[in-house]
């Protein structure tokens, strides 16, 4: 019973001449998740987003560190069940599904 606590994601993008920087943190707490994107472009001061999800929204929830075990695990059985699908969150932050 594996569970994100925590994860925190940055890209950097080296474009001239204002780099960007996009930033997400997601923090698990008993209601559910917290996303905060920020995103600061050049000099410019960072804009932050934040939002929640619920644990209902969230049932079997599978984030990027999570997936990469999943992945280890199937390769290691070297079987695949059929029709893998569970939520997941975009770099933007949105629900989605990961399908595998």
């Amino acid at each position: 019973q594996l569970e994100t606590l925590e994860q925190e994601e940055q890209e950097c993008l080296e474009l001239r001449p204002h780099p960007t920087v996009k930033m997400t943190h997601i923090v698990s707490h008993e209601h559910g998740m917290t996303v905060t994107r920020t995103l600061q472009e050049g000099e410019a001061e960072p804009q932050s987003l934040g939002f929640s999800y619920s644990r209902a929204k969230l049932r079997g929830l599978l984030l990027e560190g999570a997936s990469l075990l999943l992945l280890r695990l199937l390769a290691r059985r070297q079987t695949m069940p059929p029709d893998l699908v569970f939520p997941a969150i975009n770099s933007e932050g949105d629900l989605c599904t990961s399908s595998y």
